[in-house]
């Protein structure tokens, strides 16, 4: 026993050392870190113990949330959506270093250094590994895939939003918008009021689920709205556990939270092969002229046009793509959507602008392609909506040779903040001026890659004429047949839900034209 004991005693004095070792190994490593980026003059703010920077983050954010709403016309959302990168700004300037959880990260506000990392023509930036989570939610696609994969990718990808084809599902698109408007006018007869109101933010992400249904899955749009729903789940649970520390090997228990995801992600694929496969079926009718009958055409279709037996792309492969133009394209087009109705309603002079150029244009029929594109000056108040409200907040990279700072080290590019630098953007960078945008995007401020609602370089966003001309078709439609203001209900809280969205919804009055 006394033998067993000592043992014992020993083994647990020495798993003790082993740990106090581990732990001042571990310990001495991120003081590395730290002094390592401080000798380049990069700062931070201190960090904790596994949990890095995550709770200042959580406690910043939840009093940030907790603060009085901004008026409709206040613009500066900094404070409410990133306190913590504001007040690390404040205290260490336009680049500096934090910690996620046990990752250091570094923050960079700068538009030239930003310039070097997204217009890199070299490889020397990809894209940042992808939450567990986010990864099952959008795939491996053309978004996050780097290299050569990204190269076979984008050839297979890219036929599909060629301007000739979106010009096709434009008709789509208007006619899904139609469908939306005839109920709204529907409520608007059966109404004892002049006015209805009308919460645009949930009708945008249904009309953006039906348009990317529709256009990309075709008939089988309604097994489409399902992968619609497990995306909007998993988001869900996404931003509930976001701050939460990543362990390694973590993703792999079978945790509540794991489990879930782990059930929607597999509900996703099989209704994604379901349809893929239904299309491979009937390949001797074609593929179809939808996103997927696009994409799958030209995934067996060599450069030079003739066909081939043997798939671009694997089974898997096409499912992530299918996930990532499926999430993108109604994710960030519906936010994009409600922004732009809720300056309008603040700027009636620019939605009376705006009714007048798409009745000179269009009058009173239905647009087309064509005619959507001739609308110049709704071009103006789409991208300033993108540049004040753009749905994507942060952009991440990562250096894969030691550059300026060191390989490996995730770079996070705060867009909200590099929108509203009045050195580049001028002193009105927090008023909402679509004038800026009136000779195109690179003239908009004083260096041409300042706007970064698509991105720049070669990843810059390939979908961006798509999620334009939806933008376009639904707005000009709803200015043919209504005016609109806010709601007295309307709070003006924009809030980080992975992408920016307003708080409390959009509530908003409508009232037909002809009433």
């Amino acid at each position: 026993m006394a033998t067993a004991a000592s043992w014992l005693a020993l083994l647990v004095s020495a798993a003790a050392v082993a740990a106090a070792w581990v732990w001042g190994w571990y310990a001495w490593r991120l003081r590395a870190v730290a002094r390592r980026f401080a000798a380049r003059g990069v700062r931070g703010p201190r960090y904790e113990f596994l949990r890095g920077c995550n709770e200042e983050v959580r406690r910043m954010k939840a009093a940030a949330a907790a603060a009085a709403e901004l008026g409709v016309r206040d613009h500066d959302y900094l404070r409410r959506i990133m306190p913590h990168f504001v007040a690390w700004k404040d205290l260490y300037g336009g680049t500096f270093l934090f910690w996620n959880g046990p990752q250091p990260r570094i923050c960079i506000s700068d538009y030239e250094m930003v310039k070097k990392i997204l217009l890199n023509k070299y490889g020397h930036f990809v894209k940042n590994d992808a939450h567990p989570t986010i990864l099952a939610m959008i795939g491996k696609g053309l978004v996050l895939v780097e290299g050569a994969e990204w190269v076979r990718h984008h050839r297979v990808v890219s036929p599909a939003f060629a301007m000739d084809k979106l010009k096709m599902m434009t008709k789509t698109m208007v006619s899904c918008a139609e469908c939306f408007i005839k109920e709204w006018q529907y409520q608007a007869c059966n109404s004892k009021s002049i006015e209805i109101e009308v919460e645009f933010n949930k009708q945008f992400q249904e009309l953006t689920a039906d348009v990317i249904c529709h256009t990309a899955f075709g008939s089988s749009y309604k097994e489409g709205k399902e992968v619609f729903h497990a995306q909007k789940q998993l988001q869900a649970n996404l931003m509930a556990t976001i701050l939460n520390v990543q362990l390694p090997g973590f993703k792999y228990l079978p945790t509540k939270g794991n489990r879930c995801k782990w059930m929607l992600e597999k509900k996703m694929k099989n209704t994604l092969m379901q349809i893929i496969q239904s299309r491979l079926a009937s390949k001797g009718n074609g593929y179809g002229d939808d996103l997927l009958g696009v994409m799958l055409d030209a995934c067996f279709t060599t450069e030079q046009g003739q066909k081939q037996d043997e798939q671009i792309l694997s089974m898997d492969e096409i499912i992530h793509e299918c996930k990532t133009f499926f999430f993108v394209g109604h994710e960030t087009t519906s936010h994009l959507l409600t922004w732009t109705m809720f300056l309008l309603s603040v700027y009636p002079e620019w939605q009376e602008r705006l009714r007048q150029e798409v009745m000179r244009e269009c009058g009173k029929e239905n647009p087309n392609a064509d005619k959507l594109i001739e609308l110049k000056e709704m071009t103006m108040v789409l991208l300033e909506t993108l540049r004040l409200y753009t749905p994507v907040i942060f952009m991440f990279r990562k250096p894969i040779t030691d550059m300026n700072l060191p390989r490996g080290t995730p770079v996070v590019i705060p867009i909200p903040m590099l929108h509203r630098d009045k050195e580049v953007w001028g002193d009105d960078a927090n008023e909402f001026n679509p004038l800026r945008f009136q000779n195109g995007v690179t003239k908009a401020a004083k260096i041409p890659h300042a706007f970064l609602g698509f991105s720049v370089g070669p990843r810059s966003c390939i979908g961006q004429n798509f999620a334009m001309l939806e933008a376009k078709s639904a707005i000009a439609m709803i200015l043919q047949r209504f005016s609109f203001t806010l709601s007295p209900n309307y709070v003006h809280a924009p809030a980080d839900q992975l992408t920016l969205q307003p708080k409390f919804g959009l509530p908003i009055l409508v009232r037909p034209l002809d009433a």
